[in-house]
């Protein structure tokens, strides 16, 4: 089988900061390894600072007291996690397990207020992250509570081609992150049963295809009429 065109260049660090700043942000940042599956940190842990991920991907989570799991968001290079703790010195708000192995940069809390006092500016590219992520959030809540089954697929596949998407030609999105079954049930909200079910239907009717374990969008605007509520 044909391979998955090559990878995009991400952007050098992350796109709400400005490169000159980011680079001085993490200038003196200490290299963090994880192995897939690791745990970075879980919610309830002190929040000591924030990470960049350099290389791998990560997942976002909340268990509730059932044990299930629902995945907040999957980030990629040149996204950064803690940030929330970085900026009000609160416990985690959410745990991050690395899905596959990782390379990250870090800089404590102390680090960061002592950076943010001769660049006060960084609090507003801070802020536009945050915003950025409550907004996911918002919308993660929003699918879970008012979408069909097929819309919370939908939304899954939809927020990874925005994350991780490539253009492959006559309107093709490649999602150029391998990611379970389990995975996007994980980020859905509903059982891995439903979504094997929903993607085959998928599958079959030319919506979604597999290309070497990648993900790739067929019909995106099909896709996008099932998250309408």
């Amino acid at each position: 089988m044909a391979k998955p065109p090559a990878a995009p260049p991400r952007p050098h660090l992350f796109s709400v900061f400005p490169e000159h700043l980011a680079t001085r942000l993490f200038a003196s940042a200490r290299r963090v390894k994880l192995t897939a599956d690791q745990v970075l940190f879980l919610a309830s842990d002190p929040g000591d600072g924030c990470y960049l991920i350099e290389q791998g991907l990560l997942k976002v989570s909340i268990v509730g007291p059932s044990g299930t799991e629902r995945i907040l968001a999957i980030l990629g290079p040149g996204a950064i996690v803690g940030e929330l703790s970085t900026i009000d010195g609160l416990p985690r708000s959410a745990s991050v397990t690395a899905v596959r192995d990782a390379e990250l940069d870090f800089i404590s809390r102390t680090a960061f207020d002592a950076f943010a006092k001769t660049h006060p500016e960084v609090y507003q590219h801070m802020v536009t992250l945050l915003a950025a992520r409550l907004r996911d959030t918002d919308g993660v809540l929003a699918a879970g509570s008012f979408l069909p089954l097929k819309g919370r697929v939908a939304r899954a596949l939809l927020d990874l081609a925005e994350a991780f998407g490539q253009p492959v030609g006559q309107g093709r999105t490649l999602i150029r992150q391998k990611v379970s079954q389990s995975d996007v049930a994980a980020m859905a909200g509903i059982a891995r049963e439903n979504v094997s079910r929903i993607l085959n239907e998928w599958i079959r009717l030319k919506l979604v295809s597999r290309l070497s374990g990648y993900y790739c969008l067929e019909d995106r605007a099909k896709l996008e009429s099932e998250i309408k509520l």
